[in-house]
């Protein structure tokens, strides 16, 4: 019974702290005279992807490696099909692709590359020195290409108020994922889940729940450029810097059913959603609904293997 109840406040600490990230956001966003969407790309995209690295480090060094790759690469598809498709049923989302196509590029990039890193059979310190070097290309690109937006800052704005909001949104998320994490996957052991599948749908969706709520509450607030940056920010830092810095301290060898199946999943999934961007421009509520769908059947598939 405690054990449920930690995870239903998990939960509450989740979308509490998304709201709270994405006020402290807007407001640095603002003051800084930064676009919400490189804040998006960074502060928050790789803020609340700390839960992620926690627990891949720890599992990887606990020598549970199926849920520290598993955490990684279930992690991007929950964000994409999931978290996206959640955000474009609450209300459509338009993204202008000239805008986002390096970024976009970027996490196709960073997707595509994962069988060449699973393909000797474990990710060790010379594929981790690649990417968190990639990563620090990223991140300089990103930072000396934001320009300066202009804006009219609103009479109560205050930028140390912004920060300690953002942190305190950040910290009550990475507690709530952890807490949520912890408390499902003792449940899910009691009815005897595999370590992978523990790794790509428990682990991976409840340590993506700071995203997921960060992106509703920036969707609800009306936000989508924080909300889209979240995602691929998120899923550029899940590949590069989570997986990077974790094979960095220890190597990580590979379960060969991410190579067969759940890598070449998240490499079509991505493709998909470049292609739609490029080609419309936007995720309908229908698109939404057909991505959550989408990655529901994906789960069920793969518990059935």
């Amino acid at each position: 019974m405690l054990t449920y109840l930690i995870l239903c406040l998990g939960l509450v600490g989740l979308f509490l702290g998304g709201d709270w990230l994405v006020r402290g956001a807007s407001g640095i966003a603002l003051r800084f005279g930064v676009s919400p969407m490189v804040i998006g790309l960074t502060i928050v995209g790789f803020g609340t992807s700390t839960p992620e690295l926690l627990v891949s480090l720890n599992a990887a060094l606990g020598g549970q490696p199926g849920i520290a790759i598993g955490n990684v690469v279930g992690s991007n598809i929950a964000n994409l099909l999931l978290i996206l498709g959640l955000a474009a049923v609450i209300t459509p989302v338009t993204v202008d692709f000239a805008s986002s196509r390096r970024d976009l590029f970027w996490m196709a990039g960073a997707t595509v590359i994962l069988p060449l890193l699973f393909w000797s059979g474990s990710v060790g310190l010379i594929e981790g020195l690649l990417m968190v070097a990639a990563l620090i290309i990223y991140l300089t690109i990103s930072l000396r290409d934001t320009g300066h937006v202009d804006v009219d800052l609103p009479p109560n704005s205050n930028l140390l108020r912004s920060i300690l909001t953002a942190l305190l949104g950040l910290a009550a998320v990475m507690a709530g994922a952890h807490y949520l994490v912890e408390s499902a996957t003792i449940i899910a052991r009691q009815f005897g889940v595999s370590e992978a599948m523990i790794g790509l749908s428990i682990v991976a969706i409840g340590t993506s729940l700071p995203e997921l709520a960060t992106t509703i509450m920036a969707i609800i607030r009306g936000e989508r450029d924080i909300a889209v940056g979240n995602v691929i920010g998120s899923n550029i830092f899940n590949v590069l810097g989570i997986l990077g810095i974790t094979a960095l301290v220890t190597p990580i060898p590979l379960d060969p059913r991410f190579l067969q199946i759940d890598t070449p999943f998240v490499i079509a999934i991505t493709v998909v959603l470049v292609l739609i961007l490029w080609s419309i421009g936007r995720l309908s509520r229908v698109i939404g609904a057909l991505m959550i769908a989408t990655y529901a059947a994906y789960l069920g598939l793969t518990y059935a293997m």
